[in-house]
């Protein structure tokens, strides 16, 4: 599958939130890149801030544009509010359950582990980040991958900063529950997926 491979830093600079993980280099430059990054005064648009908040949850989860159309798509079939199924949609493929599980240290490292044959889901191999897990699903780490330093240095770091309210994982088995499809008020605030389910429904 196509993958973003550019400059991680930038992006995250451009939109200023963290992408692809912790920024320290973003703490310390909280503005746009180039040499006018501090003194953008022209007002953008609103169809410019819609964009912007597009490319922002697509990269955030590391989409091409065709995959998430998509997942918009099948956001906007299902009853409710559009833009908060489209969260949950995102949240509940496997890659991202896998990051939210803190066996991988971003959500580009959880989607290799899956790529690589390296978790399980209710025993089973499926090597699809895109394989939408369901409440109750268990999700373990293969007993050949569990000596890897990345996958114990990512299960330390997520201890130490705390797991999302609707996994519950038990980091000496590398294994993790999936408890519940989250609510809106359980994700990320710097997200408006409102402004992006108003600029697909133009």
């Amino acid at each position: 599958m196509a993958r973003y491979t550019g400059p991680r830093v930038r992006l995250s600079r451009r939109f200023n939130t963290p992408l692809f993980g912790s920024s320290k280099y973003l703490e310390r430059k909280p503005y746009p890149p180039g040499v006018h990054g501090q003194n953008r005064r022209r007002k953008a648009t609103d169809y410019a801030l819609a964009l912007a908040e597009k490319q922002k949850m697509r990269y955030y989860y590391g989409l091409m544009e065709k995959q998430f159309h998509s997942y918009y798509l099948a956001a906007a079939r299902a009853k409710g509010s559009t833009g908060e199924t489209l969260l949950q949609l995102l949240e509940s493929r496997l890659d991202s359950v896998v990051y939210r599980m803190g066996f991988g240290i971003t959500r580009a490292e959880a989607r290799q582990l899956v790529g690589h044959n390296a978790v399980l889901v209710n025993g089973a191999k499926v090597n699809i980040p895109s394989y939408q897990v369901k409440p109750g699903d268990e999700i373990t780490v293969r007993e050949r991958s569990r000596g890897q330093l990345r996958i114990k240095s990512a299960l330390e770091i997520a201890e130490q900063l705390g797991f999302v309210p609707w996994v519950d994982v038990d980091s000496k088995a590398f294994k993790g529950v999936f408890k519940s499809v989250p609510d809106r008020a359980e994700l990320s605030q710097e997200i408006d997926e409102s402004l992006v389910v108003a600029l697909y429904s133009k």
